[in-house]
């Protein structure tokens, strides 16, 4: 099992501990980052999506035209574009990239954010369409003949595209959801299931669910880890780099900066089951496993991907090879110094992860 790299390129420099300043869409931040991410060794980069952002699919376009390797993952959401067009847009793209395409589809676990966006189904009823909308896009991506498709929220009379995705494995589909309704659509069509940094045991029982669900359908899916490394020479250093990184976001929330996504969702409880997840594993402690750290996930209610590993970049590669025991294949890593981190990731982590993950390999295959 190979691993893959997945970075994190925003639209401004910005995060939890940095304001942001300058245009809603920074191009020099943007081509500064996919430089730093494609030297690094990445593999791909998330190019993400919120109803009050810039659009993933033109940025991830951008990203495209100013590297020649990285790939891209686009965030979509189901519902908003047809899906015959959806699947023939990102069709497209593979082909002007060159097959460098995936889709990562999030439908949505906030009632007042899709609202921004006019859309008024509940959760279930959401993933009940995104489960249709898959169907139509693999339709168009595969059928050599026009067909129809009659479903609760879609219908589609001849549909058929002549752009088919230029590779053999097609467009892969990350999928993200925790629900009892996103994992038996992801079940059946997750090429990579995607959680948010959780602990060992969290983490085996969630890939054992998803596997199962996948079973049912033939299907055996990739699965994603999403974390924050915090990195420094010693150990020490670096729980108190993590320290003052905690410092810096209670500062800028306080201040009232970095927080305009965040203040559009519900307070108290989060409605989505990965955010709860995270705080549950929050309320066990602030360092779990061997380098677990939710302080942040905690602060900021788990909004997003908000956990991390500290420690030695020989630490954290340690910790992510557990992970990678437990079935996870791709990491999706980002630091709160987005450029500065990237650089760092890419220099001292990724090669002791790639090392460990081949020494594992060659150590497994004598022992056959």
């Amino acid at each position: 099992m190979t691993v893959e790299f997945i970075g994190f390129i925003g639209n401004h420099n910005a995060s939890e501990t940095i304001a942001r300043q300058g245009p809603v869409i920074d191009r020099e931040f943007i081509r500064a980052s996919a430089a730093i991410h494609e030297a690094g060794g990445f593999d791909r980069v998330l190019l993400a999506f919120h109803s009050a952002t810039p659009d993933s699919l033109f940025v991830g376009q951008y990203v495209a035209s100013v590297t020649r390797r990285l790939k891209l993952m686009l965030a979509h959401r189901p519902g908003f574009t047809a899906p015959t067009l959806a699947a023939r847009q990102l069709a497209t793209l593979d082909h002007l990239t060159d097959g460098r395409v995936a889709v990562h589809v999030i439908t949505g676990g906030n009632d007042r954010e899709l609202e921004q966006d006019g859309d008024w189904l509940t959760k279930d009823e959401r993933y009940a369409r995104t489960r249709e909308y898959l169907e139509i896009v693999r339709r168009e991506w595969t059928s050599a003949e026009p067909f129809d498709y009659a479903g609760t929220y879609y219908r589609v009379k001849g549909g058929f595209s002549d752009v088919k995705p230029q590779g053999p494995e097609g467009v892969p589909v990350y999928f993200g959801g925790s629900s009892p309704a996103a994992i038996e659509v992801a079940g059946q069509h997750a090429d990579v299931y995607a959680l948010w940094g959780e602990t060992y045991e969290q983490v085996a029982e969630t890939v054992a669910t998803v596997r199962a669900a996948a079973a049912r359908h033939g299907r055996t899916p990739r699965f994603s880890l999403s974390l924050r490394p915090i990195l420094a020479e010693t150990e020490e250093a670096a729980w108190d780099k993590a320290a003052r990184i905690l410092e810096r976001a209670r500062a800028l929330r306080a201040a009232g900066g970095g927080q305009r996504l965040v203040n559009t969702l519900d307070p108290g409880q989060p409605q989505n089951e990965g955010s709860r997840r995270l705080l549950a594993a929050a309320s066990q402690g602030s360092r779990l496993d061997k380098r677990l750290w939710t302080e942040i996930a905690a602060l900021t209610g788990a909004n997003g991907n908000s956990t991390s590993l500290v420690g030695t970049p020989d630490q954290v590669a340690e910790a992510m090879l557990d992970y990678y025991r437990l079935g996870i294949s791709t990491f999706l890593i980002r630091g709160f110094d987005p450029l500065n981190d990237a650089l760092r990731y890419g220099r001292d982590l990724i090669p002791r992860v790639r090392a460990l993950v081949a020494d594992k390999a060659v150590r497994s295959h004598a022992a056959e």
